[in-house]
């Protein structure tokens, strides 16, 4: 099968045809038809969280099930399924504890990646996923079963940006009626970030980006104010919709440490910081230790929306399909595999929320 593999930190991406190994125990190998491009993706290309190459990255996608290995039950050759990059063992201290989405159990393709050339060197499996290729093996915990009204395109959009803005609000959160929400970035995660706060019935909404398209799809997302960083005062922006305290939840989807301190001066006294994006490694922000204690601020982490898949997708598919959740929207441009390195760029000049490489037909 063809695949995209990064060999150097910072370089086009190469189309090359790679071996993809079996299903062993437990998992299912999956003809992928469509892989959306997350942020998560380009910083893994530009070697922020390091890693090793060649490598296959891509962790949101969507196709069908081509044969499953042994020990698998639940899930069928044919079946239209969401691929996602979380993945659970359900008996590690976690995954027991109601918290799959930090599963620490060793899975078989972490001792040995299922990919590798034709002359038989070992390709990583990105994002435990790799799917920026027309086929992935990957664990069954890692696939959602979709319904055929769902095109591919769409149901793509749910291994990962959407179950982690959505998520973020709703479920890590949990902002409930009535609170005032603050989003910073307004990108593939941010977006549904907004469409969580609005669906838990938030108010004010504020979205903030530098991009005024971005701004403005926040508007269309359900955000009731938008601001531009650059321009205005995040803080006294935020504060005069607030009534002068600042907001009750602040979601940071962009993954810069100085963003996130810049947002945590937007938090009233008793609210709530939530970071959502992923720094690169090493980087910190400064937090004044005894305003955090006397204003009695929560700072939260918020990995892939808390969710776990079995139970994020079918909730999202419902709402979709009763018009209470954009998806189409999402989706900015849709290119074959051999254009992929296209984009990247325009994901990566912030031209899009979600691209959408086209692996295969349905």
């Amino acid at each position: 099968m063809r695949a995209a593999v990064c060999r150097a930190f910072g370089s086009p991406l190469e189309i090359e045809e790679l071996v993809l190994e079996p299903p062993r125990e437990g998992e299912v190998d999956v003809r992928l038809v469509a892989s959306a491009i997350c942020h998560s993706d380009i910083a893994l290309l530009d070697g922020a969280w390091g890693g090793d190459l060649p490598a296959v990255y891509g962790h949101e996608a969507a196709g069908v099930v081509n044969a499953v290995g042994p020990g698998v039950t639940g899930i069928t050759p044919g079946a239209r399924v969401v691929v996602s990059l979380l993945r659970s063992c359900g008996a590690c201290f976690f995954c027991r504890r109601g918290e799959s989405h930090l599963c620490e159990h060793v899975f078989p393709a972490d001792r040995a990646s299922p990919l590798r050339t034709t002359h038989g060197e070992a390709v990583s499996h990105g994002l435990h996923t790799a799917a920026f290729a027309e086929s992935v093996v990957v664990d069954t915990s890692q696939l959602a079963e979709v319904p055929s009204s769902l095109s591919f395109d769409v149901a793509a959009l749910l291994g990962c940006g959407v179950v982690t803005g959505f998520g973020a609000v709703v479920d890590r959160a949990g902002a409930p009626e009535g609170s005032s929400v603050l989003v910073v970035g307004t990108g593939g995660v941010g977006l549904n970030s907004v469409q969580g706060a609005a669906y838990t019935g938030a108010a004010p909404i504020i979205g903030a980006d530098t991009s005024s398209a971005k701004r403005d799809w926040a508007l269309r997302f359900g955000a009731t104010h938008v601001v531009d960083p650059r321009s205005d005062d995040l803080s006294e922006a935020v504060r005069s919709v607030t009534d002068g305290r600042g907001v009750d939840y602040a979601f940071v989807t962009v993954g810069s440490a100085g963003v996130i301190e810049a947002t945590l001066r937007c938090v009233r006294r008793g609210g709530t910081l939530v970071v959502v994006g992923m720094p690169p490694s090493g980087e910190t922000f400064r937090v004044e230790a005894v305003d955090l204690a006397h204003n009695d601020v929560r700072i939260l982490g918020s990995k892939m929306g808390s969710a776990r898949l079995a139970d994020a997708v079918p909730r999202l598919v419902a709402l979709y399909e009763r018009g209470e959740l954009l998806l189409d929207e999402l989706i900015t441009g849709r290119y074959p595999l051999e254009r992929i390195n296209e984009a990247i760029a325009a994901a990566r000049g912030g031209e899009a929320i979600r691209n959408i490489v086209v692996l295969g037909s349905e």
